[in-house]
C-alpha cells in the first residue's frame, strides 16, 4: 500500500488558485475604487440634478428671476 497518492493535493492546490485569484480581484478593485474615490471621477455633474444648476446660477446671478422661474416651470 502506498501513502500519498490520494487526490487530496489537487483539492489543496485549487484552493491555492481561487484564493490567488479573489486577492489579486480585490486588490485590483480596491485599487481601482481608491483611484476612482480620491480623483472625484463620479461622472456627470456629481448628482447634481438640472433644478439645483438652476438654483446655483440663480443664487451667483447669472440668471434672472424670470429666467429662473422660466426654467423651473421647464423643469418640473
Amino acid at each position: 500500500m502506498m501513502w500519498g497518492t490520494s487526490d487530496v493535493g489537487w483539492g489543496w492546490m485549487t484552493l491555492g488558485w481561487v484564493g490567488m485569484l479573489l486577492f489579486w480581484g480585490s486588490t485590483i478593485w480596491l485599487i481601482v475604487w481608491s483611484v476612482s474615490r480620491f480623483t472625484g471621477s463620479q461622472g456627470g455633474s456629481g448628482g447634481a440634478t438640472p433644478l439645483d444648476i438652476a438654483k446655483a446660477r440663480y443664487a451667483r446671478g447669472e440668471i434672472s428671476k424670470e429666467q429662473f422661474e422660466d426654467l423651473k416651470k421647464t423643469l418640473q
